[in-house]
């Protein structure tokens, strides 16, 4: 027979209770709920440290070389390409190379010598053959270790520009450097491709996309010449202090400073200029120093 809605109501009562008191039983003995479980303190480091690594593989994702935050400086954000009457920043990309290959430890300069040769007529020596990961680069290395006699830091940059009268130094020319500088922002979610027509051609365009990073590296200019400014450059992260000086030279520095205030941006500017103003071989003497990226400076500010 079946049984009555009350007899139903009682079982389901007297079950109830037993899953209570099995669960008080629990409880006192420091034991977990049947239905909720504690999360233990080592389930929630590993979710941190999961965390942290992902945030890092972000942070390398993200990671710009010297020549790539030039070009974000300078390229316009809806239109995706630098200003047609920028002569300078080509030149500045180039030295932007050189600070690159000094700073990953692949070219030096020879030593001054006795005579104290000026930072201009130092040549470049190859330290290391090893590629770098970066097509530009290793490019720009391959070119330098296979050349002898060596040349000057000026003479590398005017070569990797193609300024030269002598067709047998074509080959040393670093040719589309914007167009592969743009590729690999794309690559890494900043920018995107597209094209535009100018009545007698269309043109690739890299409009940006991702502004949170170029918001980034505007801040982190402008904080370098004044919250956090210091008055030893040589405190200065020298890849930051390249980024201002040769985005100076690329004539693309004013676009960082353009959303300060008006005293902000004075001040930013004078403090760039007492940089300009260094003595650029005595600076590369001292402890520390990277005599390549101040031959580099010295080129741009002969």
């Amino acid at each position: 027979m079946a049984e009555s809605g009350g007899a139903v109501l009682k079982k389901r009562s007297a079950a109830t209770a037993r899953v209570a008191a099995q669960e008080s039983d629990m409880f006192s003995r420091g034991e977990t709920s049947l239905s909720s479980p504690i999360i233990e303190d080592n389930d929630v480091g590993n979710a941190e440290r999961d965390d942290d690594e992902s945030d890092a593989l972000d942070d390398k994702t993200q990671r710009l070389s010297l020549m790539e935050e030039v070009l974000l400086l300078g390229l316009k954000d809806k239109e995706g390409y630098t200003s047609f009457w920028n002569d300078c920043i080509s030149a500045a990309l180039r030295g932007c190379v050189m600070i690159e290959l000094a700073t990953r430890k692949r070219i030096v300069l020879e030593p001054a010598g006795m005579r104290r040769r000026s930072l201009l007529h130092r040549k470049v020596i190859c330290q290391s053959k090893t590629p770098t990961g970066d097509v530009i680069l290793d490019e720009s290395l391959k070119h330098i270790g296979e050349t002898q006699p060596e040349n000057t830091i000026s003479t590398w940059i005017e070569l990797f520009s193609g300024e030269t009268w002598n067709p047998l130094n074509l080959h040393y020319q670093l040719k589309n450097t914007r167009e592969r500088l743009a590729k690999n922002l794309v690559e890494k979610g900043i920018l995107t491709t597209d094209k535009q027509n100018f009545v007698v051609f269309d043109m690739t365009i890299h409009p940006l996309t991702n502004h949170q990073a170029k918001q980034r590296l505007v801040k982190k200019v402008q904080e370098s010449v004044l919250n956090k400014w210091t008055n030893d450059v040589h405190r200065m992260d020298i890849r930051l202090l390249s980024l201002i000086v040769l985005a100076h030279a690329a004539d693309v520095l004013e676009n960082a400073f353009a959303p300060l205030p008006d005293d902000d941006y004075d001040l930013a500017m004078k403090r760039v200029h007492h940089i300009l103003n260094l003595d650029f071989d005595v600076e590369a003497g001292k402890p520390e120093a990277n005599p390549v990226a101040w031959a580099v400076f010295s080129t741009f500010t002969k």
